[in-house]
């Protein structure tokens, strides 16, 4: 898919990789992970989400800026959604680890009457600011699909994935561990065929 380097208008010097055909009226907006563990939007995850979506959905993949301990990268993720909003008639949002936690709480922040799909791989189930994720998945308003990998011993998602599975949202279990090992591109497409649905 052919990508343009943007940069988002903000204080933080946000660089952003949009994957595009040019032709798509919805995007989605992808979180990458823990950025001082080299998370970054070339993530193999996000690239996988991103090559699996259909060609009329669109895809912003960004780094956050400086390191705040999750409220600036918060911060980030709403800027890159203003930016997604302003352009497109229909706007998702999905994140990995650390960004899969960013992408569930700012949906949990959106407008009321808003609705942004979101999908969360393996998500933290708390930020390093204490910010709580699981809290955040009940204030959740829109279509909702959690997966994770049963042998995943870095993050808490199975109570992210509880909570969502409480309030209606999808769940999906992959034997796996936390990277996802040899299956980033089955769980890329389980992720867009949620969003492309949705969207």
């Amino acid at each position: 898919m052919p990508t343009e380097r943007i940069h988002l208008p903000d204080g933080r010097g946000l660089t952003a990789s949009l994957d595009t055909h040019g032709e798509a009226d919805a995007i989605v907006v992808a979180c990458p992970p823990h950025p001082q563990h080299d998370g970054s939007r070339h993530d193999p995850r996000l690239e996988a989400v991103s090559g699996a979506l259909p060609r009329r959905i669109d895809c912003l993949r960004f780094d956050y800026g400086p390191w705040d301990e999750g409220r600036g990268e918060r911060a980030d993720a709403r800027t890159a959604l203003e930016w997604a909003g302003d352009r497109y008639d229909a706007v998702g949002l999905f994140g990995y680890s650390f960004g899969g936690g960013i992408a569930l709480l700012t949906a949990a922040d959106s407008e009321p009457g808003i609705e942004r799909p979101v999908a969360a791989l393996s998500p933290t189930a708390r930020l390093d600011d204490g910010s709580d994720v699981v809290d955040a998945v009940r204030r959740i308003d829109a279509p909702l699909w959690i997966g994770y990998g049963t042998r995943d011993d870095t993050v808490d998602a199975a109570a992210v994935a509880d909570a969502a599975a409480e309030r209606g949202g999808t769940v999906e279990r992959f034997s796996a561990d936390h990277f996802f090992v040899g299956q980033q591109r089955t769980v890329g497409e389980r992720v867009a065929t949620f969003l492309g649905d949705a969207l």
